[in-house]
């Protein structure tokens, strides 16, 4: 084992019986419990603010979050000999939520609803600088995805000599830049004007997937708050969804399913559910996917860029029905 991550461990307490590589970082088991030591290259600023929401939040029975370890000296920072600095946490040796189990991540919606309820229990303090934990307003960045595309569009307009890639844009693109634009919309709607906050704003985890939810035999740990943020948290619930949605090629009960797990912890305003609905109308995949060919080397476009723009074609039968079955429209 590297000397500099030993320097760090010996700096805690229980002395750690095992010591394993994992998720980056070092798992380890101690006399009372799991920890996992990692390299952190953040702000003190930002590590302090984790820890007091962490430490604030009121958990309800069920739910489990990766609380900060202190050394010995009482702090939550620990440097090695080069400098490097390493923070440790409360660590759960569960695995990660099965996407492919539909009972699975109906718990984990109505697990991540417990979160959002206990994250609006904190009281957000002055000394946190709201400017650095503030994210880009949904709006403005959904017209900014909007202007990368049209900027990608027409740069493909004019050139000569496309490739299969190119071609596969084009031929596509009126389809998803019109429910890229309805989505722009909505989102302006509800956000500026005589609707600006209409959706209140709460501490959200900001990362959320299957990764960052390990299911126990009694609990679920919900880990990683290093994106946490202050923004509307119906964007942790569209990122988890999203995901089991296209695992399960768009299953409309399945969809329904997960959205009442989630509304029997924690109830959805219109307004929430309008955002909800934004953010899947939006076809992000595919804006990544553009966004991605516009800012590389264009010499050369990988076979898997056009095969994920054709699979997203052919997915969008089901896609539109779930939007129009689950939403409404």
């Amino acid at each position: 084992m590297n000397d500099r991550y030993m320097e760090a461990l010996e700096q805690y307490e229980p002395e750690a019986v095992s010591v394993r590589r994992g998720r980056g970082a070092w798992i380890c088991e101690t006399e009372t419990g799991w920890r996992i030591l990692k390299e952190y290259r953040g702000t003190v600023k930002r590590l302090e603010f984790e820890n007091q929401v962490l430490n604030t939040i009121l958990l309800e029975p069920g739910l489990q979050v990766d609380h900060y370890i202190c050394n010995r000296d009482g702090n939550l920072l620990s440097i090695a000999g080069d400098g490097t600095r390493y923070v440790m946490k409360e660590w759960y040796p569960d695995r990660e939520c099965d996407l492919k189990n539909p009972e699975e991540v109906c718990l984990a919606a109505s697990r991540l609803a417990l979160l959002h309820k206990g994250l609006r229990t904190v009281e957000v303090r002055e000394e946190w600088n709201l400017g650095s934990i503030l994210t880009e307003p949904l709006n403005k960045e959904l017209k900014r995805h909007n202007r990368e595309l049209l900027r990608a569009r027409n740069y493909i307009r004019g050139k000569r000599g496309r490739t299969g890639f190119e071609l596969c844009v084009i031929a596509s693109y009126p389809e998803f830049y019109e429910q890229a634009r309805r989505a722009a919309e909505l989102m302006e709607e509800l956000m500026a004007g005589d609707q600006a906050g209409a959706v209140p704003l709460y501490l959200c985890h900001g990362d959320l997937d299957q990764h960052h939810l390990l299911m126990g035999k009694n609990h679920t740990a919900v880990v990683d708050f290093n994106r946490m943020h202050l923004g509307i948290q119906m964007s942790d619930l569209y990122r988890f969804m999203r995901k089991a949605m296209e695992k399960h090629g768009w299953d409309v009960k399945l969809g329904r399913s997960v959205l009442e797990a989630y509304r029997s912890a924690l109830p959805v305003t219109e307004e929430e559910q309008k955002v909800l609905y934004g953010l899947f109308l939006y076809p992000e995949k595919y804006w990544k996917q553009i966004n991605f060919y516009y800012n590389t080397n264009k010499a050369w476009i990988p076979a898997r860029s056009t095969e994920k723009i054709l699979a997203l074609q052919e997915q969008q039968e089901a896609r539109n029905h779930f939007l129009k079955a689950v939403f409404g429209s």
